[in-house]
């Protein structure tokens, strides 16, 4: 374990050089990822040797190194005996435990450490900066407390929750925080959206793959809403077209579908959302360019611009509005599988925002005409910007910001660093998620060549 020092209120505070474990694994991992392995009831209740084979397995061919590190904190903590034994049964949903096959628990966390002994490759250029272990322990119990009730009612285990405190006080709050997560998830312990959004927030800081944190747990969600732009940076119909860049196989998973094919791919694409979110917006912006004034030729070639596909021989996107018929009746077979009682809405457009789009469109605009026609050379998108200003006058001054951000970063169009913050001050006025402005535009900042005002 790496420790830094690092300026607190009291002095110093101690905290982990933790790694950026999203580099290294796609799903759980170490300790609690293989908890979870032992927690499906399709498969005979294990034996020690099946345990330790799967041990050797996941540092083996997952190259899970943090498997090995999980056993020895635990092994090293001052966690008596009898506390740890509860781990095994609570993270494997009752289908493990090695007391019951008479091993005692630091000699099975010795037994398993033999197994997950490897050479660690140097990680220090993925390591992130220290989080403080007392803001992480504080964080980790609070949201401990707040499952208590839960926990306590669904639980067989009586001594999981003093269990999982004293993990997190004594061995390591990382470690305790996936524990948690896996003793939820292995007995479907219902979670409110509220600690769902904080658990993944939590997660986030520690740098976890998003399926670490979501894959499995019971989240009650909240009623679908599909005006909310906080859930992150990858949705709706100018995703949507970024999908589509580049020839017809360039976007084909594993050399196969067809275009509604693809679009389902995003109306499912709800890894960590609420079962529809993903639908419900596209749905949502489909309907507003559809029924908007904008004339068909237009709505062509916004689509068809955004998507690379200014000369495309494939007929499915040549008339705009019919191709938006397709995409809706897509996200809404998708609504009514797991959302039946989702009535779309349209929610009030943000026309308090249209003259500040509109300003930044015709800032930015010829440059962006530039670029796009130098890619395509094409009279069909001659004009883009207008189309675009059009696009935020009669659609939708978000859905058309969206488009411009889109826009701007397909074509490698330079942005000033007064034009970022400004893109970053609207994006924060629509309620986007702190990246999103980041994602789409970030790389093509001109900053030596700041353009005044």
């Amino acid at each position: 374990m790496v420790l830094k020092r690092l300026p607190g209120k009291k002095g110093t505070i101690m905290a982990r050089q933790r790694e950026q474990y999203g580099r290294f694994y796609e799903e759980d991992f170490g300790l609690s990822g293989l908890g979870g392995k032992l927690c499906s009831g399709k498969r005979p209740r294990p034996t020690p040797p099946a345990v330790l084979e799967l041990a050797a397995e996941a540092v083996r061919d997952e190259e899970d190194h943090q498997l090995g590190r999980d056993v020895r904190l635990l092994l090293e903590s001052p966690v008596p005996d009898e506390v740890i034994s509860v781990v095994w049964p609570a993270v494997t949903g009752g289908n493990f435990d090695p007391g019951d096959h008479g091993i005692g628990a630091r000699d099975w966390l010795r037994m398993v450490a033999e197994v997950s002994r490897v050479d660690v490759p140097d990680k220090t250029e993925a390591q992130q900066p220290g989080l403080p272990e007392g803001e992480l322990r504080a964080c980790v119990l609070a949201e401990i407390r707040s499952a208590e009730p839960a926990l306590r009612s669904t639980l067989p285990l009586p001594r999981v929750v003093s269990t999982l405190r004293q993990i997190v006080d004594e061995a390591d709050a990382d470690l305790g925080f996936r524990l948690f997560l896996r003793v939820l998830k292995a007995y479907a312990v219902p979670v409110d959206q509220g600690q769902y959004d904080r658990l993944l927030s939590i997660g986030d800081r520690l740098a976890y793959p998003l399926a670490a944190v979501f894959e499995g747990l019971a989240v009650r969600w909240r009623p679908l809403d599909a005006g909310r732009r906080d859930f992150g940076t990858r949705f709706g119909l100018p995703f949507l077209a970024a999908m589509f860049h580049g020839g017809w196989d360039a976007w084909r998973y594993e050399g196969s579908g067809t275009p509604r094919e693809h679009v389902g791919r995003l109306a499912h694409g709800d890894r960590g959302l609420g079962p529809g979110t993903q639908a419900a917006v596209l749905l949502q912006d489909v309907r507003r360019l559809a029924g908007s004034a904008l004339s068909d030729d237009a709505v062509t070639a916004l689509w068809r611009t955004a998507a690379h596909r200014w000369n495309a021989a494939e007929a499915f996107d040549a008339d705009g509005r019919a191709w938006l018929r397709e995409i809706a009746e897509v996200c809404t077979a998708r609504l009514a599988d797991v959302a039946p009682a989702y009535v779309p809405a349209l929610p009030t457009l943000r026309s308090d925002l249209t003259e500040a789009v509109l300003r930044e469109v015709r800032d930015i605009g010829p440059a962006l005409d530039r670029s796009v026609t130098h890619h395509c050379r094409s009279a069909a998108t001659e004009g883009i910007a207008s189309v675009l200003e059009e696009t935020v006058r009669s659609v939708d001054p978000d859905l058309g910001f969206r488009f411009l951000l889109h826009l701007l970063a397909s074509y490698d169009v330079a942005v000033s660093e007064t034009q970022y913050a400004r893109y970053q001050e609207i994006g924060a006025r629509f309620g986007f998620h702190e990246e999103y402005v980041a994602e789409q535009v970030s790389a093509n900042t001109a900053h030596a060549n700041d353009r005044a005002d």
